[in-house]
């Protein structure tokens, strides 16, 4: 969708302007996995409009392959409203005009299963099951078993104002049991299942082999099957189905997606080969920890499933400049991490510095560190790390972190 952003704090009712961006948490998840070196495509459908344009244009300044997006020519772009508070609050307000939009339309027939079929993982949001039985059956198509599948990444991403029909739970439940590695905060889970803590989450979510449980400034909790890995056959798979991206996904982009620090290129932005291993894959024959084989299981679950290895990761401290976005760039965070077969630690800990960027930054989407600045941090033993203290300007190059 296309995002109207308030131009100061407060009610929507008071706010007199509105910056127009980028929404959608999983073009938010592409763009920063794209600005952070990884090949990344997004995929969806949006009106053959000028909202349209300015989303696909946008997504694509990012180097985010868009070749399987979808153009409408009958229903428009959505848009949406909200306010700039935390979400997790009663003063955060979002209006949706969505409904009859070319995204609401989406279904296993507009978006054929091809376009994700080679990735090495497919990220879906429990977002785009809220806007219509057709986009709850797409949803059900991308996760179902099959041969091949890519490892499912699944962000619960609750919207309680999607769901009127008071559905959420079963399906979120449904669909979070069906992959690989879920996201979901400990108030979300608190929610919709009354399962506040991260054991209790865990045992009603045993199924997914990676569970990552967020709880706010606490940091982060994984449960990860100690039997779980990438299978050596997918070490060398592109991190989206070949294709290419069109020429303007190379370009840079000027400014972000409402005029934040411009996103440059660096080591590694847009020079992955188009066959052949990526950049950050495991090489041939090794499999990266802590990864499940992407077979595409329905995850039933066994009788006396694996123990699991737990790993807490405590959240740095943050001058928060807008509290909205971390959650998408929390997964992209971990995403990437995973892609690069880092330890759990340190998935989680780039986890929360992806977070940091975007809560330091006006607006959905920043400029995540540097990788080797962000390599560094996420090493620092336990004492120093806990002396992190993150503020505006923090992933600039001319910019140190503070500490106490």
């Amino acid at each position: 969708m296309v995002a109207f952003l308030p131009s100061r704090a407060g009610r929507l009712a008071d706010v007199p302007s509105f910056t127009r961006a980028v929404g959608g948490a999983e073009s938010n998840v592409a763009c920063a996995l794209a600005a952070a070196g990884h090949r990344a495509r997004w995929v969806g459908r949006v009106g053959r409009d000028g909202f349209g344009d300015h989303l696909v244009d946008t997504i694509a300044g990012y180097g985010v392959d868009v070749d399987a997006v979808g153009r409408d020519p009958h229903r428009p772009t959505g848009v949406y409203f909200r306010t700039d508070e935390d979400r997790a609050t009663d003063a955060h307000e979002v209006v949706y005009y969505r409904a009859g939009s070319a995204a609401s339309a989406m279904s296993p027939a507009t978006v054929p299963y091809d376009s994700v079929a080679g990735a090495r993982i497919l990220h879906l949001t429990g977002i785009t099951a809220a806007l219509s039985a057709d986009c709850l059956a797409l949803m059900r198509d991308l996760t179902a078993p099959r041969p091949g599948r890519p490892l499912v990444s699944f962000d619960v991403n609750h919207r309680p104002g999607l769901w009127r029909d008071g559905g959420a739970s079963a399906v979120l439940l449904e669909l979070a049991r069906r992959a690989d590695v879920v996201f979901v905060g400990a108030d979300e889970a608190a929610a919709l299942w009354d399962a506040a803590e991260p054991d209790a989450i865990r045992a009603v979510l045993a199924e997914p082999a990676v569970l990552v449980v967020k709880q706010g400034g606490e940091g982060a909790v994984a449960f990860e099957r100690r039997a779980a890995s990438f299978a050596p056959s997918n070490a060398g798979r592109a991190e989206f189905p070949p294709g290419g991206r069109k020429p303007q996904a190379r370009r840079r982009l000027r400014h972000g997606a409402r005029g934040g620090a411009p996103v440059r290129e660096g080591e590694g932005w847009g020079k992955a080969p188009r066959s052949g291993p990526a950049p950050d894959a495991p090489a041939p024959g090794l499999a990266a920890p802590g990864l499940p084989a992407p077979t595409g299981p329905a995850h039933p679950g066994p009788a006396h499933p694996a123990p699991d290895t737990v790993t807490r990761a405590p959240a740095p401290r943050v001058t928060v400049v807008s509290p909205v976005g971390a959650g998408d760039a929390f997964a992209a965070g971990f995403l990437s991490a995973t892609l690069r077969g880092l330890d759990m630690r340190t998935r989680l800990r780039h986890g929360h510095l992806m977070a940091a960027a975007a809560l330091t930054a006006p607006g959905d989407l920043a400029r995540p560190p540097h990788r080797a600045r962000a390599d560094r941090l996420a090493a620092l033993d336990e004492a120093a790390w806990g002396t992190l203290h993150l503020g505006p300007g923090w992933t600039g190059d001319d910019q140190e972190v503070r500490t106490p």
